[in-house]
């Protein structure tokens, strides 16, 4: 009788548990969201390319499609497009020059898609404003080159950006991880102010992104190690609505194979990670090549009435098809 009794209380207490599980992160008892996505646009308007097969040693200009625009990855014209066609950020990438500054630019190396050798690091800006950016662009094996004469004087400085986009919001990718990249860029970022730091955001490798979170702990970064810091934990305690300090002030890029399997994703998610000033973008596939949700039938994968970040490569094809 008495192991009855424990067995009956036990077996309540597995409902009990499982019945708070569902109430705390089931949709049908969260707070209608009524926000609408944000979109974030990759390299701002950029020349997609076939992803099949890359590798970190791929010249991805070399393997454009057929160009359906005239706009240059990481150029300033190719970022007004991209905020003219509806995106909310830009993202960008920097590399440290040979006089200290922030060269937008986003290759390890200069080969693939200028007309110049090695990396940013072996040049001034002013010799890297020389370069025609536009130089390896290639949608036919080499045939034909469009871009090619195009690029000269394009590749920007950051502070360059920052100054021509005032108002807009950037999220900053760190191509290194070089400590020192990161206390460089923090003391580069420094003279804005903390209004400004509300737009911005940084992303990179583990080292500079930590030394970058020292400097300016009210700036929103993500790396590796933060991504885990946080997630990690709230795959363990997030079915209790808890909320581990180390996903504050962040950022999270979530490959839409993993989303799932968060606790209430997406809306109690998304309102658990507003509420400690944290920004959730989905991006496409398992987050290992900045895939996109780049056409109409690739935004049918995303949950109905999601108004989280949404990463993309063709802001210009899916802004107007969520405006609609």
């Amino acid at each position: 009788m008495k192991r009855r009794k424990v067995l009956k209380w036990v077996s309540f207490l597995i409902l009990f548990l499982i019945l708070f599980i569902f109430v705390n992160n089931s949709v049908i008892f969260t707070k209608t969201r009524m926000d609408e996505p944000i979109l974030l646009a990759h390299r701002g308007l950029a020349q997609t390319f076939d992803m099949d097969g890359i590798t970190g040693e791929t010249c991805t200009a070399e393997r454009i499609y057929e160009p359906e625009h005239p706009y240059l990855e990481n150029t300033i014209p190719s970022m007004k497009a991209a905020f003219d066609a509806g995106a909310d950020i830009v993202e960008v990438d920097v590399h440290v020059t040979k006089d200290g500054e922030f060269a937008i630019f986003h290759d390890w190396t200069l080969d693939c898609r200028t007309d110049g050798k090695g990396t940013t690091r072996d040049y001034t800006m002013d010799e890297l404003k020389q370069l025609d950016v536009g130089y390896g662009y290639t949608a036919d094996n080499g045939n034909t080159f469009p871009f090619r004469g195009k690029g000269v004087g394009l590749m920007p400085t950051l502070d360059e950006v920052l100054s021509e986009f005032p108002e807009k919001s950037f999220l900053i990718h760190i191509k290194s991880n070089d400590r020192n990249e990161g206390i460089q860029l923090s003391k580069y970022l420094s003279k804005y102010s903390d209004d400004r730091f509300r737009n911005l955001s940084v992303y990179g490798g583990d080292e500079p992104i930590a030394a970058l979170k020292e400097k300016l702990p009210k700036l929103r970064v993500m790396s590796k190690e933060t991504l885990k810091s946080c997630l990690l934990p709230y795959l363990t305690a997030g079915w209790t609505g808890h909320v581990p300090s180390s996903c504050k002030n962040t950022q999270l890029h979530i490959p839409e194979k993993y989303a799932p399997f968060l606790w209430g994703f997406p809306d109690k998610f998304l309102n658990r990670m507003d509420r400690v000033n944290t920004r959730v973008f989905l991006v496409a596939g398992d987050g290992g090549w900045s895939e996109g949700f780049d056409t109409v039938q690739d935004l049918k994968r995303i949950p109905e009435k999601y108004n989280g970040g949404i990463w993309t490569n063709r802001i210009d094809v899916i802004a107007p098809f969520l405006d609609e």
